[in-house]
C-alpha cells in the first residue's frame, strides 16, 4: 500500500507544481504583453516558422482525415440508404471536431516539440541568462512571440483544415459512393451553419495556449544539462496533447451551452 502510495504522491506533487508554474507563467506573458512592446520581426520570424512550415503536414493530414472519413461513413449508411447524408455528416465533423483537434495534435506534435527543445537548448547554453545579464526579458523576447505565433497561425491552419478536409470527402464521395459532386458540394454548403465553423475556430484559439505556454513552461524549467531537453520536449508533446483532448471536451460542453442562450 505504501508503495502504491509514494508514486501516487509525487505525481500529485508534480502535477501541483506543473499548475503553479503554468499559473506564473500565464501571469507574466499578460503582465509583459500589456506593458512592453512587441517584437515584431521574431513575431514575424515565429508565424513563418510555426505557420508556413506546418502547412504541408496539415494538408496532408486534412485530405487523408476527410478521404478516410468520408468512405467509413458512405459504407456504413449505404447499408441503410443513407448514403446522401454523407456531405452532411462529414462537414459538420470536420468544421466542429476533427479540423480543430487533429491540427491541433499536429501542431502540439511538431511545433510544441520544437518550442521546449529550443528553449531547453537556450537554457542549457546560458543564453537565457545573457538575455536577463543585457537587461531584457526572456518573456518578452522568446516566450511572447511563440505564444502570439500560435494565436494567428493555428485558427488560419484550421481553416485551411476545414477546406482541404471536405475537398478529399468530396473526392472520395464522386469517385468511390458515386455521389454527384455538384450535389455534395451543395449539401456541403446549405447544412453547413455558421455556428458549426464558429464553435471549431473558437476552440482553436484554446488550443493554441495549450500548445504554445506549455511547450514555453517545459523549455524555461530545464536545469540538468542536454538529457533535460528530450525530457522537457517529451513532456511538451504528452501535456499539450492531453490538455487538447480534455479541452476539446468541455468547449464543445460550453459552446452548446452558449448556442443554446443564443
Amino acid at each position: 500500500m505504501i508503495q502504491l502510495m509514494l508514486p501516487l504522491s509525487a505525481f500529485v506533487i508534480e502535477m501541483l507544481h506543473f499548475l503553479g508554474g503554468i499559473g506564473l507563467l500565464t501571469r507574466e506573458i499578460c503582465k509583459e504583453l500589456f506593458t512592453t512592446k512587441i517584437y515584431w520581426k521574431l513575431l514575424a520570424e515565429q508565424i513563418y516558422q510555426v505557420g508556413m512550415r506546418s502547412t504541408p503536414l496539415v494538408v496532408i493530414t486534412a485530405v487523408s482525415t476527410g478521404m478516410v472519413m468520408s468512405l467509413q461513413f458512405g459504407l456504413g449508411l449505404e447499408k441503410f440508404g443513407g448514403k446522401l447524408y454523407v456531405p452532411k455528416l462529414l462537414a459538420v465533423t470536420i468544421l466542429r471536431e476533427m479540423g480543430p483537434v487533429f491540427t491541433s495534435l499536429m501542431l502540439a506534435a511538431r511545433v510544441g516539440a520544437g518550442i521546449a527543445s529550443e528553449i531547453g537548448s537556450m537554457v542549457v547554453t546560458q543564453q537565457i541568462d545573457a538575455i536577463r545579464a543585457l537587461g531584457t526579458s526572456p518573456i518578452r523576447k522568446i516566450v511572447i512571440p511563440r505564444v502570439l505565433a500560435c494565436l494567428i497561425v493555428l485558427p488560419i491552419l484550421v481553416g485551411i483544415t476545414n477546406v482541404v478536409g471536405n475537398a478529399g470527402g468530396l473526392l472520395i464521395g464522386a469517385t468511390e459512393l458515386r455521389l454527384d459532386p455538384g450535389f455534395y458540394v451543395l449539401k456541403v454548403l446549405t447544412t453547413s451553419t455558421l455556428s458549426d465553423y464558429l464553435s471549431g475556430f473558437g476552440k482553436s484559439f484554446f488550443f493554441a495556449l495549450f500548445i504554445s505556454i506549455p511547450s514555453c513552461y517545459f523549455g524555461l524549467t530545464v536545469k540538468n544539462g542536454t538529457k533535460e531537453v528530450g525530457i522537457a520536449t517529451t513532456k511538451a508533446v504528452v501535456v499539450s496533447s492531453i490538455l487538447i483532448l480534455i479541452g476539446d471536451f468541455f468547449l464543445s460542453k460550453l459552446f452548446w451551452i452558449v448556442e443554446k442562450m443564443i
